[in-house]
C-alpha cells in the first residue's frame, strides 16, 4: 500500500482559495497512491484562531467541493485533513474529511480533545464525542487528530473498532517536537498499528511549526520521516504487518482494565 502524506506550509500571504487550489493540485500528483493525507486546519493555520470564524464553512462547503473533485480525479482515497466546520445548529468544529477514490464523502470526524487549556481551539470550537473509522480495501482507518495523540485510550478505542492504521493530521508546534515523534511511536507500539502522522510546515500566526510527518510500523520503527519544510512523504507499506505483529507478539490478548466486565 502507498501512502503520500502532504506537509504543506500555512502561508499568510497566500488566500485560503490559493492554497485550497494548490493542495487540490498536489492530491492529483498523488494518482497512484493509495491514500493521501493532508494536515489539520491547513485552510487557516492552526494557530490562527482568530480566522476560525471568518473562514468556517459547512461541512460540504468550499474545501469538500474542491477535495472531493480532486480525489476523484486522481483515484485516491484522501484524507483531506480538517476544515474549521460550522454547524448551522450548533458551534465550529475541527472536523476531518476522507473522500473515496470516486469522490464520495466516506467519513466526517469532529476531534474529540481540543487543545488551549480555556483559550484557543478549546474555547472557539465544540468537541466531537464519536470515535470514526473507515474501511478501505487494503486496512482499517482510525481517525484522531493532533492532541488527540496524547490521549492513548482514544486509539484503544479505535482498535476495539477494527482500526488498523491510524491516520493522524495534525498542526503541532516546533517547540513540542520531540513529544510528536515518541507520541506517534508510543501509539503505533502500544496499539500494533501503523501510524501515518502528517504535520505542517512553516508558521501558523507566528507559531513556528515541527513538521516532521512520520510513518511508524507496529514494531514502532520509523519507515520514514520528513524535514521541517513543505515535502510530500511517501512511503509504501504492508498493512498485512499489523495482524502478523498481532499475532506474534499478542499483547492486546492481554489486556485487563477497561474492559467489560471490570475487575472484581
Amino acid at each position: 500500500m502507498r501512502a503520500s502524506l502532504l506537509q504543506i506550509a500555512v502561508d499568510e500571504g497566500e488566500s485560503v482559495e490559493a492554497r485550497r487550489q494548490r493542495a487540490a493540485s498536489l492530491v492529483r500528483e498523488q494518482a497512484g497512491a493509495d491514500l493521501v493525507v493532508l494536515p489539520e486546519l491547513w485552510t487557516t493555520g492552526a494557530f490562527a484562531f482568530e480566522s476560525f470564524g471568518v473562514e468556517a464553512e459547512p461541512l460540504e462547503g468550499p474545501t469538500y467541493e474542491v477535495m472531493a473533485k480532486a480525489a476523484g480525479d486522481a483515484g485516491v482515497w484522501l484524507h483531506a485533513g480538517s476544515i474549521p466546520e460550522r454547524d448551522p445548529d450548533g458551534p465550529l468544529y475541527n472536523t476531518s474529511l476522507v473522500f473515496s477514490p470516486a469522490g464520495e464523502l466516506a467519513a466526517a470526524y469532529r476531534k474529540i480533545h481540543r487543545f488551549g487549556f480555556d483559550k484557543g481551539e478549546a474555547v472557539l470550537m465544540g468537541a466531537g464525542s464519536e470515535l470514526v473509522t473507515v474501511r478501505l480495501p487494503q486496512t482499517t482507518l482510525g481517525l484522531a487528530t493532533c492532541y488527540d495523540l496524547r490521549f492513548p485510550e482514544l486509539f484503544r478505542g479505535l482498535v476495539d473498532a477494527g482500526a488498523e492504521t491510524l491516520v493522524v493530521p495534525a498542526g503541532w508546534p516546533e517547540r513540542r517536537r520531540s513529544h510528536w515523534t515518541l507520541l506517534a511511536q508510543a501509539r503505533a507500539v502500544e496499539d500494533q498499528s501503523f501510524v501515518l502522522a502528517c504535520g505542517t510546515a512553516g508558521t501558523h500566526a507566528g507559531v513556528p511549526q515541527a513538521g516532521h510527518s512520520i510513518v511508524v510500523d507496529p514494531w514502532g520503527a520509523v519507515l520514514a520521516e520528513a524535514g521541517p519544510g513543505e515535502e510530500v512523504l511517501t512511503v509504501d507499506f504492508d498493512p498485512g504487518k499489523v495482524s502478523t505483529t498481532r499475532e506474534q507478539f499478542p499483547a492486546l490478548k492481554d489486556r485487563v482494565l477497561g474492559l467489560e466486565p471490570p475487575l472484581r
